[in-house]
């Protein structure tokens, strides 16, 4: 079923505000909703990763183009998608220099006091304001 208008801009905002995390960073599906101006939306956030096309996809945002990886949960736990993300999405931080941690029962976590990005604007919206 294609999107609404609204999905559609709703998702390309999201992708573009992922796109702005720096390399070895992370941030929630919370921050990047508080950044767009909804912040009762994080779970909105995660369809729209959930959603994310494949990076063969020919699209403009894709998994090869939005790094996905950055974005997990307001406890600094990475979510699990589907089997095997939650380990997909940890490689993909540790070959960025993230350090993931797990806890006895096996969920993974970063620690967001040292890998944390979390600025009151996009750095793109920084730019426009000068």
């Amino acid at each position: 079923m294609p999107r609404s208008e609204e999905a559609e801009w709703w998702a390309s905002a999201v992708y573009a505000a992922i796109q702005e995390i720096p390399p070895g960073y992370v941030t929630s599906y919370g921050h990047i909703a508080l950044l767009l101006g909804e912040p009762q939306r994080p779970r909105q956030v995660g369809v729209c990763l959930k959603a994310l096309p494949a990076a063969d996809s020919g699209l403009h945002f894709n998994s090869g183009s939005v790094p996905w990886q950055r974005v997990i949960n307001s406890k600094g736990m990475i979510s699990h998608r589907g089997p095997g993300s939650a380990e997909r999405q940890a490689e993909a931080l540790r070959l960025e220099g993230v350090e993931v941690t797990s806890d006895s029962m096996g969920e993974m976590y970063v620690d967001f006091s040292r890998y944390g990005w979390f600025p009151k604007h996009l750095p793109s919206e920084e730019s426009d304001e000068e």
